[in-house]
């Protein structure tokens, strides 16, 4: 016999999903693209310079799909769902810090900054890649050296990204990483 904890239902009888839909497919095929892409395009550099160029402009694609999506996307994937002002972003923080965050299904307003912030710096990095490639700017050493430090930025920002990924998952109980693989959380 079930116990009544086991027959917990909503209004009208219905059971709850036990997860609900958050990530679309393009989005988690995107993420993963990126990460390796960028592994590719950070480990070659001098080494195998086609490799890293191809690297480069295949973010550069993804990049602009991404833009393109966060207007046209669903619901968690448009930058109006996950978008947040200074104030809406430190705010979270704070309580993030004192682990009273509020869980949310798609992006949190600190992930949202995020996201902007690799956005802008991957934009930067592929748009100083492109530049060094045309005659103008062919063997230019301060666009070079400013190439590689959005690159560092950019590694720096990825592993923040981590840091925040993982101190989330643990404040929430919620594997983060495997709902960017399966596109699903459990609903609030």
């Amino acid at each position: 016999m079930l116990s009544d904890a086991n027959n917990v239902s909503e209004a009208g009888g219905a059971m709850p999903p036990a997860t609900v839909r958050v990530w679309d497919p393009f989005i988690r095929i995107f993420h993963w693209s990126l990460v390796a892409l960028f592994a590719i395009a950070f480990l070659t550099g001098d080494e195998i310079e086609w490799l890293h160029l191809w690297a480069g402009y295949a973010i550069a694609l993804l990049v602009t799909l991404r833009l393109l999506w966060g207007f046209v996307g669903p619901r968690y994937a448009r930058f109006s769902d996950f978008v947040r002002g200074p104030t809406a972003v430190w705010s979270y923080l704070r309580k993030a810090l004192r682990l009273d965050a509020p869980r949310t299904l798609g992006h949190n307003p600190a992930g949202g900054a995020m996201i902007l912030a690799l956005l802008g710096l991957l934009i930067g990095l592929c748009s100083t890649g492109i530049l060094m490639t045309t005659d103008t700017f062919w063997g230019s050493k301060m666009l070079e050296e400013i190439h590689e430090a959005l690159a560092y930025a950019t590694l720096a920002l990825v592993g923040l990204h981590v840091v925040g990924v993982i101190f989330a998952s643990i404040e929430h109980g919620e594997n983060l990483v495997k709902s960017m693989l399966t596109g699903r959380k459990r609903p609030l």
